[in-house]
């Protein structure tokens, strides 16, 4: 399974870390990723990560401000957000694959989808 944590209020400008362990039987997924939902509106990808080699992707909304990383020892991704904005508030869920894309993920051809963990930048 997957587990997201870290979520939380925090106000304009701050910023938020959010973690995601990868446990069980998936342990060997080559490509993770946050997406996230705000209220109202459709799921929204925000970052991906290949667990070989680390090669990173954003969505042009999040590009500069967060990070997405991981530890492979400890089978978790993170994404650190920097100055955030109200238009952050959204639940984020962490995502798997067991194919390894450079790029966007595509939630149809995902394997995992983890429990999100909501956040919410007040202004």
């Amino acid at each position: 399974q997957l587990q997201a944590s870290g979520g939380g209020l925090v106000q304009t400008g701050e910023s938020l870390s959010l973690s995601c362990r990868a446990s069980g039987r998936i342990l060997s997924l080559n490509s993770m990723g946050w997406f996230r939902q705000a209220p109202g509106k459709e799921r929204e990808f925000v970052a991906s990560i290949t667990w070989i080699g680390g090669i990173t992707y954003y969505a042009d909304s999040v590009k500069g401000r967060f990070t997405i990383s991981r530890d492979n020892a400890k089978n978790t991704v993170y994404l650190q957000m920097n100055s955030l904005k109200p238009e952050d508030t959204a639940v984020y869920s962490c995502a798997g694959m067991y194919g390894t894309v450079i790029g966007r993920l595509d939630y149809s051809g995902l394997d995992y989808w983890g429990k999100g963990t909501l956040v919410t930048v007040s202004s």
